[in-house]
């Protein structure tokens, strides 16, 4: 992301930090935002504001964005959770926090950095760029859970290819704010940039076609935990989706507003968790299903909220 991003703070958002803010917003990392404040880049009506600036709802922020130099990716080493791994693919579970590929803001520390590391340049795909090695999908910074790795070109492609089929099936965990009235159902509705807030995804007429299915998997008071298949890939397809419908994912910070922002009690972040994948691998000899359960930050606010309902 470069260049000039706006952003309007919500009603409900008043009273934090705008660096936080901004950061949670802009889909970048806190320390980038703190500099970008500091060289005097975040302005309302033209006057620069400090970190440390309190929120008022209404107010338009403008952060001027500079594009990053091409840097090469360097491996780096850190703890990875591979969850199954062959021939032609790994499945890792990703942490929340971890940005999936280098960006803007975000030039080291990534997934792809760890892979690099991990498996060294000549055990990845490399068919989505040296940027990229093996990434075949992403997964929002703040999302949890599993992600594909194709460790060969031929991999890559066939993974991708599947993709675009359909034919590889992404669940995920939800905690959706209010009680969802249906146990099941089926929002078909395009996705598009947001034409208010640039950084934001929305639906719009003329956006791409995006269905995302739900079942209901637990109900609590002011809160529904649903299943989420996740039919196209768009960008922050499951949070504009839910949000839509009046549901919007506990913890998002850039969808959900009052007290479906903050979330239930002890939760975070996020509530969102690429819980299961099932595929047909490169190798075709067996369908894979795989599940990664709920990371401890979100099972232990799921946990509150049993014990709340009991």
């Amino acid at each position: 992301m470069a260049g000039l991003v706006s952003v309007t703070v919500p009603d409900g958002a008043g009273g934090g930090r705008v660096d936080r803010f901004v950061a949670d917003a802009a889909g970048l990392s806190r320390a980038h935002v703190q500099r970008l404040i500091g060289e005097g880049r975040l302005t309302v009506d033209g006057r620069p504001l400090k970190a440390n600036a309190p929120l008022q709802p209404g107010t338009i922020l403008q952060l001027d964005v500079p594009l990053d130099p091409t840097t090469e990716l360097e491996p780096e080493q850190m703890p990875l959770e591979v969850v199954y791994e062959d021939a032609d693919l790994l499945v890792v579970n990703k942490p929340a926090g971890l940005v999936t590929h280098p960006s803007p803001g975000h030039a080291s520390g990534t997934l792809a950095n760890a892979l690099l590391a991990r498996q060294g340049p000549h055990d990845l795909g490399t068919l989505a760029g040296d940027d990229r090695p093996g990434i075949v999908h992403r997964l929002d910074r703040d999302t949890s859970g599993l992600i594909l790795v194709a460790r060969t070109d031929e991999a890559q492609r066939y993974l991708t290819a599947q993709l675009q089929a359909r034919r590889i099936k992404k669940t995920y965990l939800a905690l959706a704010g209010g009680e969802v009235p249906a146990s099941a159902g089926r929002i078909e509705a395009p996705i598009g940039r947001d034409p208010r807030h640039r950084i934001r995804m929305a639906v719009v007429a003329g956006g791409r076609p995006s269905v995302t299915g739900y079942r209901v998997a637990e109900r609590h008071r002011g809160w529904t935990l649903l299943e989420v298949d996740l039919v196209t890939g768009r960008t922050h397809q499951i949070r504009v989706h839910l949000a839509s419908i009046g549901h919007a994912v506990a913890g998002d910070p850039l969808y959900a507003t009052g007290v479906v922002r903050r979330g239930p009690d002890g939760l975070g972040r996020l509530f969102l968790h690429s819980w299961r994948l099932e595929l047909l691998p490169p190798s075709g000899e067996q369908l894979l299903r795989l599940t990664a359960p709920l990371p401890p930050e979100l099972q232990g606010a799921l946990d509150k909220l049993r014990a709340d309902r009991s």
